[in-house]
């Protein structure tokens, strides 16, 4: 039933209106509250503030469909409704929780996620950005580089060293409003693809935060997010499915219509063979997406099988998009054709939430031995094998 709210929104809401929105960077705000009250931003939220308690599978199933619709627009909605409302829900308190997932899951609040800084994306270590104590609370400086919906947010989750002698367990997370002094959008990026969603610099100076803004314990903010890496890239390998798919789509339907030497070149065994390699790499990549969802909804620890779900996808639906421009022929070089644009959205799907090679890293760690770090374990905790310093490009 989610699967077709969430189709059917993309086709009617979305799907038409890409070029446009594409060559703006723009679209209508009504989308959000639309997408709010179909409850595609509370999949994963708890059903106490308004969400449908789902899981990570329905969360994939939907997505796919969104970002089969507009990429940009699943990205807002991946960043918000997973990377951010979903930490909340994890990490919050009584009173963040209620005050922010309500709105949050009607799409009446946009979240963001402040990870990544100028000089520190998949090495953790390398964060600079520091919170002080004051009276009353705390004081943030620092840069915050490539945060998506940092336009359009409302809140923010800002990671922020707390104590540098620490290390590892020096660093906290802090929830807050983007409407407090001292922190600073910077200008929207441009970028290749994905033009619907808004990324940007966060600057924070001398930017005062009440103590109720320390989101989580103190100084744990590193085990935590370690434990928050595989559901975005199984999220990343949907999102990457949805947009291989949408060009899959386009491109069947034109080698259909397209007729050369007496007939639909779907008819000639290069194009039909072509095409049959692309269906079979989607739904490869999709069965195994949905396999480490499906793991993760069990609790079942699946690190190494995320970043597989995200490196296959990742690689195959530029592929495929690549294909769908070939069988356009001249055609799908040109922007009036969509899989020009989605050719240009799904590249970043082998960039954000882990490169490639980070992937690898994982993958190569988690087959080198069973070694466990079971301080920071549990369902949320650290992996097998896993550097406690890495892989949360993206956000």
């Amino acid at each position: 039933m989610i699967r077709d709210v969430a189709r059917r929104f993309a086709r009617e809401r979305l799907l038409p209106f890409g070029h446009e929105w594409d060559r703006t960077g723009e679209f209508p705000p009504v989308l959000l509250s639309e997408m709010g009250s179909l409850g595609l931003f509370g999949i994963l939220a708890p059903q106490e503030h308004g969400g449908l308690g789902g899981g990570y599978l329905t969360w994939a199933v939907a997505l796919e469909e969104i970002a089969a619709g507009n990429g940009g627009i699943s990205t807002l909605m991946h960043v918000h409704a997973l990377g951010t409302a979903g930490v909340l829900a994890r990490l919050g308190n009584t009173e963040q929780k209620a005050r922010w997932l309500p709105r949050m899951v009607a799409g009446e609040a946009i979240g963001c996620i402040a990870l990544t800084e100028p000089h520190a994306g998949s090495d953790v270590a390398k964060v600079k950005t520091r919170a002080r104590k004051a009276d009353g609370g705390w004081r943030l400086d620092g840069v915050k580089q490539f945060i998506s919906n940092g336009r359009r947010a409302s809140v923010a989750i800002i990671l922020a060293v707390t104590d540098p002698e620490r290390g590892n367990r020096g660093m906290s997370f802090f929830l807050v409003p983007t409407d407090a002094q001292g922190f600073i959008v910077g200008k929207t990026e441009e970028k290749l693809g994905q033009r619907t969603s808004d990324t940007v610099q966060i600057v924070l100076d001398d930017c005062f935060v009440p103590e109720t803004a320390l989101m989580g314990e103190y100084g744990q903010a590193l085990p935590a997010t370690m434990g928050l890496l595989s559901d975005g890239r199984i999220s990343i390998a949907a999102q990457a499915v949805g947009m291989a798919r949408a060009a899959f789509d386009c491109a069947l339907e034109y080698a259909r219509e397209r007729k050369a030497f007496g007939k639909a070149i779907i008819d000639h065994q290069a194009l039909a063979f072509r095409l049959a390699d692309m269906a079979t790499q989607i739904d490869v990549a999709r069965a195994y997406a949905h396999h480490a969802a499906r793991l993760l909804d069990e609790g079942v620890e699946c690190v190494k099988e995320a970043s597989m779900a995200k490196l296959f996808a990742g690689k195959m639906a530029e592929r495929v998009c690549s294909d769908a421009i070939q069988i356009h022929g001249g055609y799908g070089y040109l922007a009036d054709y969509p899989v020009e644009r989605i050719y240009r959205d799904v590249r970043v799907c082998q960039i954000y939430e882990g490169t490639n090679d980070i992937q690898r890293l994982i993958i190569a760690r988690k087959l080198s031995g069973p070694t466990v770090d079971k301080e920071l374990g549990g369902r949320w905790g650290a992996s097998p094998g896993q550097d406690r310093t890495m892989a949360i490009a993206g956000r």
